[in-house]
């Protein structure tokens, strides 16, 4: 079923949508998750709560890109979960990955800052676009999706010395893109 027809039966308050949309994103779904919670019930929680949250949103939005808009909810879901269930612990990997973009991205936490979150959103996108297919793939697998790099040197069939430089050049040139466009570190 493709995500014009899952999305109508939102819209039409069917609820085998929700099973439609496991069947063809629970595994996507779950990966995200698990990568975040680290936790097999948790990460089945967060997603069975994400079908939920869906539910409760199609109605309103009407998704032009429904795996994202998917996987965001899961994501954000299975980092309110991660940081309940640590609350003074971290996860080492998801830490790492915030560590490496905190060169680029400004970190406090101000009502000007939310505001331009839209815009800072559109200039990262702007910045991947400008990137080729793989090393795009490479970025969003890492600090999206929060992959471990030796998962993307194995599924890129790359090793991971190669994939850390590429992410290590990336990231520079993101924050160079970012100081273009009017986001000072």
């Amino acid at each position: 079923m493709n995500d014009a027809s899952i999305i109508e039966l939102y819209w039409n308050r069917n609820e085998n949508a929700i099973e439609e949309t496991h069947k063809k994103y629970g595994s996507l779904c779950n990966r995200v998750s698990l990568n975040i919670v680290n936790s097999i019930p948790d990460a089945e929680e967060c997603v069975n709560d994400s079908y939920l949250t869906l539910w409760n949103s199609i109605p309103d939005d009407r998704p032009e890109y429904f795996s994202a808009y998917l996987c965001r909810i899961v994501r954000n879901l299975s980092l309110k979960r991660l940081e309940y269930n640590t609350a003074l612990k971290r996860k080492p990997e998801l830490v790492a990955s915030f560590d490496e973009l905190e060169g680029c991205i400004s970190s406090a936490d101000t009502p000007e800052n939310s505001l331009d979150a839209k815009l800072l959103g559109k200039a990262i996108s702007e910045f991947l676009y400008l990137q080729n297919e793989q090393c795009r793939n490479i970025f969003i697998r890492r600090y999206w999706y929060f992959d471990s790099v030796k998962n993307i040197a194995e599924d890129f069939r790359m090793k991971e010395e190669k994939v850390s430089v590429l992410l290590f050049r990336m990231r520079k040139k993101l924050k160079k893109h970012l100081e273009k466009e009017g986001f000072g570190v």
